[in-house]
Parts: structure tokens; C-alpha cells; sequence
């Protein structure tokens, strides 16, 4: 009861949490700026989003939105380098050895291929003298910066960290600074650390390959199919002059969102981020990505054998995308699914010991979003009687409306940690950037209120429109031998 009675004094608090005092504003070069005071500590989370990612990249090209995300580590023409005239002409060798390479091996030969590579080997090192190793990084961290890092996702690259409040004008001199001068040093010694990457990451993992495979089978035609690392034969031919000319087009204010979320000064702040990105040309923007996948044809199955397997199973189905009111009701339907007092939990794993764990995700994304269901199996146990069950609970939450007092559960879970997410600027300056990008960060301010319309009918109906075997792509990575 207590409990209870806790959940309701938050439910205002989580509607106070969200009326949050944002200002937006987009630049005329067309950045898109987001700011939000918030005075509970002396830092500034700070982000920079780059609205570029593997759905942009064209046949041939995958990975490169990933090792550009690498390569604007290595400085600019201001930063990480002593000479800046002879790194330039350090890089012009270095690019007409590169081309006289790829011509060698064209014409399969290894002699001459050898031979200019160990030339380009030797300019690359004596180039290494006037480098500045990690001078951006260090920059930060001398500055007090935590949480420093980026990552690239089919929709986006980001970079981020927290600063003290004193010392954003830093983050927005370096990062505008690399909006323009990036400079993409040491790209082929990077193409082969990425291809590193992958091969751990993906190719030696037995996980790495079969979420990899799954994933092209979920997504025939759109985009997501293609992994953000990149396949390893693009990765490979990739060069130093199309990652740049990417760079040259896209990373530019009209693919950015910027946000800060901390001890800042509205007004003094958009004062120093026009100063530092309001001269920066527009850039390119994207063609419209017009492809979509055609209506599934029926269910899809992969299996793998292999005997260092993890025994998993992963059931995923494609739903609208970010915004469709089907997704709040979807909401629901996960948190009945999902956590040790969920209905997946209590059938697989502590009725029938068939899982060692369990979990459903609603997962909404622009374009197209996914619903999956992802379980670790116990030794021995039946992956047909695991999906059987899991596809019951589905069908259950078709056939039977959800209970008022498990409805009213879910909601309420939900919105606590929603407000417990809230109370980290890190999450908040995160996720404003991540609901701009897919759209309007509006999205995620109004999520409570619309996930308090949302009624059990209404996922009753989202569940039998969604959980269809005709929708479904399941996939089992098994231990053992292939049979």
C-alpha cells in the first residue's frame, strides 16, 4: 500500500518533470540548437549530434559514417599537429602512394604493391613527428571532462562529454573547429584498426555474425540491413578522399543538433554558440530516403548451430515508426511482458526453468521501429517449446484484455523511471538530442500523457495488428553441432 500511495504523489512530479523550460533555436546555416537550464550541479552535459549514419551510405561505401567518427579524434588543422603546412604536404604524398597502391593491386601486383606501401609506411612515419597524439582528448580532460565519447548508429554519429560550467566555450571552440578543419590523418593505419574492430566485435563472436545475418533478414531493402561497422570488403576499399568529401558535404550545422543540459545562461550561451557555429556554411543535405521494405512475405527463421553458442532466441517484428500512437500501446505491452514479474519471466523462467533470462523491448526508431522478444535458453532446454510459449503470452495479450491493476503497474513503473532517467543531465542532453533527431524532442516531453490515453483495448488491438507469425523474424544461435 505504501507503495502505491509513493507511485501517486510521483505521477504529478513526472508531468512537472517534463515541462521542461527547453529552448530551441535553429541557426540560419541551419543548426539546430537545444538548451536547458538546470542549476542541480556546476557542469554541462554537452552534445553533438551528426545526423549522418550507415542509412546514408551508398552500396559499396558501409562503414564510412564509423571511421569518420574515428578519424575526427585525429585533429585538425589547428589541433593535433605542430606544422600544419608540412602535414599538408605529408598528406598529399600519402594520397597519390595510396591511389598508385590501389592501381597495383588492381593489376595483382604484389611486388610493386609491396614496395609503394613500404614508402607510404615511411612518409607516414615521418609525418608522425609533427603529430600532437590525443591533443583533443587530453583538451578535455584537462579541462575536467568526463563521460568523453562518441559512437555512430545507422541514424547518427555523436560526440560527447561533460564540463564544468566554465568551460563549454572549450567544447564549442573544438567541436566547430573540427566541424571545419577536421583533418583525416593516419586513415589507412585507422581503416585497418576498424577492420580490427570488426573482426573481434563481429566475425570471431558467435553472437557477432548471427545478430549481424538476423538483422539483414529483418530489413530487405531499407537501410538497417547494413551493419554501421560496415561489411568487411567495404571497409577495406574505403579512401581517404571519399571519407572527406563526406566529411566536406555532411558534417556540417545542417546535419547538427547541438545540446546543452547544465548550469548554463540561456542568453550568454546562444550568444557564444553563434559566435563559434553561426558562420559556418550550411552544408549538404541528404537526399530523402524514399526505399522501404515491401510487406513481408511470411514468417522468416534462422537457426545456427555452433558449439560455443550462447543458447539464445530473438524474436522480432517490425512496427510503425516513431510517433505512431500504436507504439504507447506497444509501451504497455512490454512492461507486461518484461522484468522478473513479468508473464515471459514467470512462464520460461520460474514455472517451466526453460530460460535464464528473459526480456521484451518496445523499440521505437525513425523510419520503421521493432517489437522483439530475446531469451536465453537454460542447457537442454527445447527451443520449440520456448517459442511455443512465447508466442501464448503473445497471443494472450490479444485475446485477453490486460488486468486494470497490472495495467496501472506498468504505467506507474514507467513513469518512475522515467523521472529517476530525468534526474541525470547526461540522460536528459542525450535524449533531447536523440528525439530531435528523430524528429522533435516534443516527442519525448509528451510521452507521459500519451501513454496515460493509452486504455487496455488499445493493446489488445496493438497486440492483434502486431504479433503476427506472418510478421515475425525468429532466430535461435544454438550450442552444438549443425544437424
Amino acid at each position: 500500500m505504501q507503495f502505491r500511495f509513493l507511485l501517486i504523489l510521483l505521477f504529478p512530479v513526472v508531468l512537472f518533470a517534463l515541462q521542461f523550460p527547453v529552448h530551441k533555436e535553429v541557426l540560419p546555416n541551419g543548426l539546430t540548437v537545444l538548451l536547458y537550464p538546470n542549476k542541480q550541479a556546476p557542469t554541462v552535459s554537452c552534445r553533438l549530434f551528426y545526423v549522418t549514419g550507415s542509412v546514408n551510405e551508398v552500396p559499396g561505401k558501409s562503414g564510412l559514417a564509423h571511421i569518420l567518427e574515428h578519424e575526427l579524434f585525429k585533429g585538425s588543422n589547428k589541433v593535433g599537429v605542430t606544422d600544419s603546412v608540412k602535414d599538408a604536404a605529408f598528406m598529399a604524398k600519402e594520397d597519390s602512394l595510396q591511389a598508385l597502391i590501389r592501381g597495383a593491386l588492381l593489376k595483382e601486383d604484389s611486388v610493386m604493391a609491396k614496395k609503394l606501401r613500404a614508402g607510404y609506411d615511411s612518409i607516414v612515419n615521418e609525418q608522425r613527428k609533427f603529430f600532437v597524439k590525443d591533443e583533443l582528448w587530453s583538451a578535455y580532460q584537462e579541462a575536467g571532462g568526463t563521460g568523453l565519447n562518441a559512437f555512430t548508429t545507422d541514424l547518427m554519429t555523436a560526440y560527447i562529454v561533460t564540463l564544468p560550467k566554465n568551460r563549454v566555450e572549450l567544447f564549442l571552440w573544438l567541436e566547430s573547429d573540427r566541424m571545419q578543419n577536421a583533418v583525416l590523418r593516419e586513415f589507412y593505419s585507422e581503416r585497418d584498426v576498424v577492420r580490427e574492430e570488426r573482426r573481434m566485435r563481429y566475425d570471431d563472436r558467435p553472437t557477432g555474425r548471427y545478430y549481424e545475418t538476423l538483422n539483414s533478414m529483418i530489413y530487405e531493402a531499407f537501410p538497417y540491413r547494413v551493419p554501421t561497422i560496415g561489411w568487411p570488403s567495404d571497409i577495406m576499399n574505403l579512401t581517404r578522399e571519399e571519407a572527406e568529401e563526406h566529411y566536406r558535404k555532411y558534417y556540417k550545422p545542417r546535419n547538427a543538433i547541438l545540446v546543452l543540459a547544465g548550469d548554463l545562461d540561456t542568453l550568454q550561451t546562444m550568444t557564444l554558440i553563434k559566435k563559434y557555429f553561426g558562420k559556418i556554411p550550411p552544408g549538404e543535405a541528404f537526399a530523402p530516403i524514399t526505399v522501404r521494405d515491401p510487406d513481408q512475405a511470411g514468417e522468416k527463421r534462422l537457426i545456427i548451430w555452433r558449439p560455443d553458442a550462447p543458447n539464445i532466441m530473438n524474436l522480432v517484428i517490425k512496427t510503425p515508426a516513431i510517433g505512431d500512437s500504436v507504439l504507447y500501446a506497444l509501451d504497455i505491452a512490454e512492461g507486461v511482458l518484461n522484468g522478473h514479474s513479468g508473464r515471459l519471466y514467470n512462464r520460461l523462467v520460474e514455472k517451466e526453468k526453460l530460460a535464464v533470462s528473459v526480456s521484451a523491448s518496445n523499440s521505437p526508431n525513425k523510419y520503421v521501429s521493432e517489437f522483439s522478444v530475446n531469451v536465453t535458453l537454460q542447457p537442454g532446454a527445447d527451443p520449440a517449446q520456448v517459442e511455443k510459449i512465447v508466442w501464448e503470452e503473445l497471443d494472450r495479450l490479444k485475446n485477453e484484455p490486460v488486468s486494470v491493476r497490472e495495467f496501472q503497474k506498468v504505467k506507474n513503473r514507467s513513469y518512475v523511471a522515467l523521472v529517476e532517467s530525468f534526474l541525470d543531465m547526461e540522460n536528459v542532453a542525450t535524449q533531447l538530442a536523440w528525439y530531435e533527431m528523430f524528429g522533435d524532442y516534443h516527442i519525448l516531453l509528451d510521452w507521459p500523457d500519451k501513454l496515460n490515453t493509452v486504455s487496455p483495448e488499445a493493446v489488445q488491438n496493438a497486440a492483434r495488428q502486431t504479433f503476427l507469425h506472418k510478421k515475425a523474424t525468429i532466430g535461435f544461435l544454438l550450442k552444438g553441432e549443425e544437424k
